[in-house]
């Protein structure tokens, strides 16, 4: 018999791989500590001011690092167009929300994708309760982190 008979799909790979895990094995994929890189692949601010809207883009990588459902994502980037727009800026406004639609996709691997705290790929997967506590926790961690920086600086 031909060797090629024997060569499983990829999907038949993958569904023997989920059959031969142990039933535990989704409760110990951990979220990664929350970092921010500003506003991605966007300047943080105007020439004048450097970081007028960083705190904007700041706060919504925190929505971005924890993920959920695609709802969660919209309501997060309607956030991030409505805080730059607050401040003076709604033409970068709309030029944000456009790119972080496009480019913030769950579905690609890059460090910004919606859910970046978790291993690739979680799509739009709704956080469980054990979840949210996770992600608060980090959170706090970084908050005290940075607060203790600050102190030093």
């Amino acid at each position: 018999m031909p060797l090629v008979r024997y060569l499983l799909s990829t999907s038949q790979v993958i569904a023997l791989l989920v059959l031969l895990l142990p039933n535990g094995f989704a409760n110990t994929i951990e979220l990664k500590p929350f970092t921010t890189d500003g506003c991605s692949l966007f300047p943080d601010g105007t020439l004048m001011q450097r970081t007028l809207w960083l705190a904007c883009c700041e706060s919504h990588d925190i929505a971005y690092w924890m993920g959920g459902t695609s709802k969660q994502r919209v309501e997060a980037d309607l956030a991030l167009k409505h805080c730059v727009a607050d401040i003076g800026e709604p033409m970068v406004a709309e030029l944000m929300l456009n790119g972080v639609r496009i480019g913030g996709t769950p579905f690609l691997p890059t460090q910004f994708r919606w859910g970046y705290g978790w291993p690739y790929p979680r799509g739009y997967e709704p956080l469980t309760a054990k979840e949210k506590q996770e992600a608060s926790q980090l959170l706090r961690t970084f908050m005290q982190l940075k607060d203790s920086n600050k102190k030093v600086n």
